[in-house]
């Protein structure tokens, strides 16, 4: 327990790294930029369609293109140096954000021509592009960090800093819309994204680190998978965290419950977004002062069941004050659990396969709250928005309970300094 007393006593040593600084102030932004345009694409095509199934094919618009060249993204960035591909991913989405921000500005001919379709468009470009971002990003934070023994103090100030930028993204949205109007909430999210474009340019080009096994593709996006795969312990975190967020996902289903259910307006719906992250910086910063290392396999499925547990119970909440308990609470728990993955996939992956891994994680994982967005919109249609939600709470619980039966080494996980190098 008392092994590495500098991660303890020192929470802020990964700061001291000016590239590090520069890499997580490109994160605040682009993150915030996204989360804007989340609720701002979500309040419009729920005010241009009035379809529940709607919102759930924003998520599906955005998965499906990413799951495809996720893969492909893994291997190039193990492949091509990890800073030319965020350049290029971030200054699509750039463009990305000024479309839409266009077809505000001429809504009379565009919107009210095609509907809703150039928005699902502009939604599925972007997909591709952050298909490509995330294995980028995921394997260029470790070049900026030097020391192994830093990488859980990087993973918690980065996965604050992104909960910090959802924190303020939805809220900063919805109150912009609110107040403002929607031009100007696009122009917010184009603005930010070109802030994150810049940041990315200020930091030093970092070599690709050495491969020890040269393959093409077929055998480099093989190795891979079958690392993920053959490795107990990532195979189940991330199955655990795919499963969980596919059922228990209530956030696109946010815009209704906040014009119908709970009684607000754009306004309410921007601070119901920001209240998972709200839960989620307040958890990361705690935990940056105090990392989890003994029984991090149990506590991260005891996290998970109280994240299903407080999505239940929102479900059936009808108070707008109780509901943003539930979802800062939800978010804290669902921080923990990040948090333990990915220090467990960096220290238990080799450096040159970062991008390959980090590809199939991002198909379990990171497309699930886009697939968890049309899996909650076509349980709303066929259920009812209410018994929707409280029954991916239930199936999360579900999921838990045969995840804690089954995977035993998951279960008895110590993040301890001995495991991490094992």
């Amino acid at each position: 327990m008392r092994n590495s007393p500098e991660r303890k006593h020192d929470p802020y040593a990964v700061l001291r790294i000016p590239d590090f600084r520069l890499y997580i102030s490109a994160r605040l932004c682009i993150t915030l930029a996204m989360q804007i345009q989340a609720v701002i694409v979500g309040w419009q095509i729920y005010n241009i369609t009035k379809d529940p199934l709607s919102l759930g094919l924003i998520g599906l618009a955005e998965a499906i293109p990413s799951i495809v060249v996720s893969l492909y993204a893994g291997y190039l960035a193990d492949m091509v140096p990890r800073k030319k591909i965020i350049m290029v991913v971030v200054t699509v989405l750039l463009l990305c954000s000024g479309a839409l921000l266009y077809f505000t500005l001429d809504m009379s001919h565009t919107l009210n021509l095609f509907g809703a379709l150039p928005i699902y468009i502009v939604i599925f470009i972007s997909g591709i592009a952050r298909g490509f971002m995330g294995p980028a990003v995921f394997s260029f934070m470790p070049q900026l960090v030097a020391n192994k023994q830093l990488y859980a103090n990087a993973i918690t100030w980065s996965s604050t800093t992104w909960q910090a930028a959802s924190v303020g993204g939805p809220a900063l949205g919805g109150l912009i819309y609110g107040f403002f109007g929607i031009s100007a909430a696009y122009t917010t999210d184009a603005v930010l994204v070109l802030l994150a474009l810049v940041s990315f340019s200020m930091i030093g080009s970092k070599p690709l680190p050495e491969n020890v096994n040269p393959q093409n593709l077929k055998e480099s996006l093989r190795s891979g998978i079958s690392f993920v795969f053959n490795n107990q312990i990532i195979l189940n975190a991330i199955s655990l965290d795919l499963f969980a967020v596919l059922f228990g996902g209530a956030v696109a289903l946010l815009p209704i419950f906040a014009s119908e259910i709970l009684m607000t307006g754009p306004q309410g719906l921007g601070f119901l977004r920001a209240a998972p992250a709200i839960g989620s910086v307040l958890m990361a910063v705690i935990m940056a002062y105090y990392p989890i290392s003994a029984n991090a396999g149990r506590k991260m499925l005891i996290c998970v069941a109280g994240f299903g547990v407080c999505i239940i119970l929102f479900g059936l909440s009808t108070n707008f004050w109780f509901s943003l308990l539930l979802l800062a609470l939800s978010g804290a728990f669902d921080s923990i659990s990040v948090i333990i993955r990915s220090t467990l996939i960096h220290t238990l992956t080799p450096e040159y396969m970062k991008g390959r891994v980090s590809s199939v994680n991002n198909i379990f994982v990171g497309s699930s709250n886009e697939i968890g967005a049309f899996e909650s919109g076509f349980a709303a249609k066929l259920m009812g928005v209410v018994p929707s939600v409280v029954f991916g709470g239930i199936m999360t619980l579900l999921v838990v309970g045969v995840t804690a039966f089954k995977a035993d080494k998951l279960r008895q996980l110590h993040l301890t300094p001995e495991a991490e190098t094992a």
